[in-house]
């Protein structure tokens, strides 16, 4: 899961509930000094949460960004019920259209981390018409790599067996060693631990079987006349880097690979991931523009 730099947001930021015609949804909204540039929806991935997102806010707002991230259905501090259908790709697609409609502000630049690359991707193949480009970060053409997938099904089984504190101490302790980070300060780890606490397990279940399940669907989105942008790090244990590279190519999107960062480059390297999403979207902008 990506952990947030710091849980402080900058001056230029708020925390507020987003009403949508499906619903309210926890959010953060950065906004710039005068009139925003664009607005960007940022949408997290599996076990994630708005928060994986708070190192961007305040460089894209000095970019001169509106960006809002929020916590999807049953993430966080946005409940969901306790129902796997609710948590279909198409149901999430949806929710990603009334937050960019509630938006109030025309086509919005979308990204989607990690699984919210899926959901975004199904998003923008729904309909194109609410977004000014797509981009997806950390997230490949289909199907999590085998050993992610070994893990998925365990932590599944578990969730059909066990409450979410049982399933929590599990995965602790089946990390390795040198996974416990003893520089993580306190409060990261206490906010990590509720945010688990507070996702809703059904979220869990349908959506680590969606990420076991999806099909390439690189094809289509490559059909969609939209401006597309592919960022990773320079290594991925979810997705091979090398599957990301092949998939900018065949959409033929920008493509960005932060140095020094892995599979969360926007809490690992926020200022360098933020400078490259903002070029984008200038760029994006001047191209939808002509």
């Amino acid at each position: 899961m990506s952990k947030p730099p710091t849980l402080t947001l900058p001056a230029c930021a708020r925390a507020r509930r987003l009403a949508t015609e499906r619903g309210e949804f926890a959010v953060h909204d950065a906004r710039p000094d005068g009139t925003p540039a664009g607005t960007a929806l940022l949408v997290p991935g599996f076990t994630g949460s708005k928060e994986d997102f708070i190192g961007l806010l305040e460089p894209l707002a000095a970019a001169g960004f509106r960006v809002v991230a929020v916590d999807g259905r049953g993430q966080h501090e946005t409940p969901g019920p306790d129902d796997e259908s609710a948590y279909a790709l198409s149901e999430l697609a949806q929710d990603v259209h009334a937050q960019a409609r509630a938006l109030d502000a025309g086509p919005v630049h979308l990204l989607g981390h990690s699984f919210g690359g899926l959901v975004s991707r199904t998003a923008v193949l729904r309909d194109s018409a609410p977004f000014r480009s797509l981009t997806v970060m950390s997230s490949g053409p289909g199907a999590i790599v085998e050993a992610q997938q070994i893990r998925v099904r365990m932590l599944i089984d578990a969730l059909g067996r066990m409450d979410m504190q049982s399933v929590w101490l599990a995965m602790r302790d089946l990390d390795p060693p040198e996974a416990e980070d003893a520089a993580t300060p306190p409060e990261i780890g206490a906010f990590l631990h509720r945010r688990w606490m507070n996702t809703a397990p059904r979220q869990l279940v349908a959506t680590g079987l969606q990420m076991i399940a999806e099909p390439d669907r690189v094809a289509e989105l490559a059909a969609v006349p939209l401006p597309k942008h592919v960022v990773s790090g320079t290594a991925d244990y979810v997705w091979p880097v090398s599957e990301m590279d092949t998939m900018a190519e065949r959409l033929g999107a920008r493509r960005t690979v932060v140095e020094g960062a892995e599979h969360s480059p926007n809490a690992q390297r926020p200022a360098a991931t933020a400078a490259a999403l903002a070029a984008f979207w200038h760029d994006a902008d001047r191209e939808t523009d002509r």
